[in-house]
């Protein structure tokens, strides 16, 4: 299985990273490029004073220090509740493993960030792919997995998968209207989150 994980971490960041360095050097001033700063233009002039208020709140959602509470709690429940370490463990790599491809890639691509006023501090990292659309997809993706294989309430496994598919869509969304990232950064995000996961399940 780790050899497996590890030719998989190295194809994701291969991909990524070539989709990354085409997006920042070779379709900045084509139809992509333009069609990607129209679109961050585009959340900029919606902004509104309650709308910046909402979005600073759900960015976080994806955040490092809420992905790595969350995944530390679900670690530790999973571990206490079914007293082995397949499920616990599937939390821990697909979020752990996720950071580690998301920084190499950042530090392979080292996009800039959309031309609109940003919201946020930007961080060091590449605005290729976008880190908090990933970790929020590998993190609620497994809790929906263990939930949709573990879980006896269809109610607990109908909110958990709703909030597996529902939360990356409203952390890209604020992102991206915050101007900390282009919608291909969050479709690489979601792409990193999502392939990462199903090499881990």
């Amino acid at each position: 299985p780790a050899l497996f994980l590890l030719a998989c971490a190295v194809v994701l960041i291969l991909v990524l990273t070539g989709i990354g360095w085409v997006l920042s050097h070779l379709v900045q001033s084509d139809a992509i490029g333009r069609g990607d700063a129209g679109i961050s233009r585009w959340f900029a002039r919606e902004r509104t004073g309650e709308l910046n208020d909402v979005t600073a709140v759900t960015s976080e959602v994806g955040g490092t220090i809420t992905v790595t509470i969350l995944a530390v709690l679900a670690v530790a429940a999973a571990a206490l509740v079914w007293r082995r370490w397949r499920e616990p463990m599937l939390v821990a790599v697909a979020v752990a493993g996720e950071v580690a491809i998301f920084l190499v890639i950042t530090l392979l691509v080292d996009r800039q960030r959309p031309p609109v006023k940003h919201l946020d501090e930007a961080p060091p990292t590449s605005s290729f792919p976008s880190g908090h659309t990933a970790a929020t997809v590998a993190l609620w993706g497994a809790l929906a997995v263990l939930a949709s294989e573990r879980a006896r309430s269809a109610l607990v496994r109908g909110i958990v998968l709703a909030l597996a598919f529902g939360l990356p869509l409203l952390v890209a969304s604020s992102r991206l209207y915050r101007g900390m990232h282009f919608f291909t950064d969050v479709l690489g995000g979601a792409l990193l989150g999502g392939l990462w996961l199903v090499a881990t399940v």
